[in-house]
């Protein structure tokens, strides 16, 4: 009778095999999780490419004056702060919101133009007090207080953390997110989207999409009761 160690081979030949074997089940489990990594690399790029993909009138980050639950009736305007034209129309959109705030969606995008030497930075101290809530009030401030800081070539920053103070926000997170680049560059995604869009100026509305030129506010009223009956 042949000894088990001539039946199976000596133990040196018997951890070679083992050892190649362990291999080849490892080099295979590599290569799954290799591609299943790949896989998930490409899913992840393919959701980013499409999140950024420039050209859409509302994000689900898009700054919302009013939020309406179940109204499919959406109202945007992109604008710039210190745009004589956008504070003309200012009134007439909160009268707007005020009659139609409980039915339709309000959102805002940012759009300052070259031309205007401050009004990026509004539109960074705009959302740099979104980050503390307070959106809005900043949002009117600027409009209420434009003939202060617009149409001048010197950098407004003070004048806008002095209506930080004014609004009680916490100064040191403000200009933290004021000067952030995370916040020129949120800014910087909503122009992106109007020019793609062919923005030329401001204000430009949206309803539902579609891009509206009103001549009158009695034409914005009609066109959101349009959208409202159907």
């Amino acid at each position: 009778m042949k000894s088990i160690l001539a039946v199976l081979g000596s133990p040196r030949i018997l951890l070679t095999g083992f050892a190649i074997v362990a291999m080849a089940i490892g080099a295979l489990v590599y290569l799954s999780v290799r591609e299943g990594d790949r896989e998930a690399t490409r899913q992840a790029q393919q959701a980013e490419r499409q999140a950024t993909e420039v050209g859409q009138v509302v994000r689900e980050n898009s700054h919302r004056l009013n939020s309406v639950p179940g109204s499919d009736v959406t109202f945007v305007e992109f604008l710039d702060f210190e745009c004589e034209g956008c504070r003309a129309v200012y009134p007439s959109i909160e009268k707007l919101r005020s009659e139609y705030g409980d039915r339709v969606n309000f959102v805002i995008r940012y759009f300052p133009l070259s031309s205007h030497y401050n009004s990026e930075r509004a539109a960074r101290a705009v959302e740099a007090a979104s980050k503390q809530g307070q959106l809005e009030a900043m949002y009117k401030k600027m409009y209420d207080s434009q003939s202060q800081w617009g149409e001048q070539q010197t950098p407004a920053d003070g004048v806008f953390q002095g209506f930080a103070a004014e609004l009680g926000l916490d100064l040191a997170a403000f200009d933290a997110a004021y000067n952030d680049p995370a916040t020129l560059e949120r800014v910087r995604f909503d122009v992106a989207d109007g020019r793609a869009l062919g923005l030329q100026g401001t204000p430009t509305f949206f309803l539902n999409g579609e891009q509206i030129k009103p001549k009158s506010y009695e034409d914005l009223t009609t066109k959101l009761d349009q959208a409202l009956a159907k």
